[in-house]
């Protein structure tokens, strides 16, 4: 009889391979569009991006994607602090967040081109949504340091042993409380929540998990990082 292990073997060999040195750069460009887009649909900011966002309006001396990598640079230095140990992994993916940010900033320059009626504007908060899915499901998958702003809560998920869904809307939603309040209290009113926001936040945790098993079902990823582990371990 053929053991459960050789057997998975042979199904991972029949998926798809899916190079995580391709699905990074890919899944950094599309959310980083999917991050401007849901702003532009007039619907509010995803709530990654929630908090640099409101910096950047009570604080507007610098950018969207010059606060994004500050925010980024703390989430990062918070997940160290939980480990309790340096890991050098997470300065790339700070890099990785630092080209996040910078794409934000170009998207921007451009993105006003766009038809923007209230029709559009519900459709680009749907293909935002899709497109954030997507490529948060792509980063959890690709085997290499990823985006902040997604690493934290799959690896606080890790850290704390609960579900990543479950994580992943906790941690969107703090990200709209310190939102609310720091443009309440820095602008006099609430800036950058819509009802596109809220949805997101307490419903993309699990459109995330969809998403990404159904890239599991289709494809098996694989990057230097994830064989240089598995080689180790044999």
């Amino acid at each position: 009889q053929m053991c459960i292990r050789d057997r998975a073997h042979i199904m991972s060999k029949e998926k798809t391979l899916f190079r995580g040195e391709l699905a990074l750069p890919f899944a950094v460009l599309i959310n980083s569009f999917g991050v401007v887009l849901m702003l532009y649909s007039a619907a509010g900011i995803s709530a990654i991006s929630s908090v640099p966002y409101a910096f950047s309006e009570v604080f507007p001396a610098l950018s969207l994607g010059t606060w994004t990598y500050i925010f980024q640079g703390l989430l990062v230095l918070s997940l160290m602090i939980m480990r309790k140990k340096f890991v050098p992994s997470y300065l790339f993916s700070f890099v990785v967040g630092f080209v996040f940010g910078e794409l934000l900033d170009v998207y921007e320059l451009w993105i006003g081109i766009l038809p923007n009626s209230l029709p559009w504007r519900v459709i680009w908060f749907l293909l935002s949504y899709v497109i954030l899915s997507v490529g948060i499901a792509l980063s959890n998958r690709c085997g290499l340091p990823i985006v902040p702003t997604d690493l934290f809560p799959r690896e606080l998920s890790d850290i704390t042993k609960v579900g990543y869904p479950k994580i992943k809307i906790a941690f969107d939603v703090t990200c709209l409380a310190v939102t609310a309040a720091l443009t309440f209290f820095g602008l006099g009113h609430i800036e950058g929540l819509g009802i596109g926001t809220v949805l997101a936040a307490f419903t993309m945790g699990k459109a995330v998990g969809i998403c990404g098993d159904f890239l599991d079902r289709h494809f098996r990823f694989e990057s230097f990082m994830t064989r240089r582990k598995s080689a180790v371990q044999q």
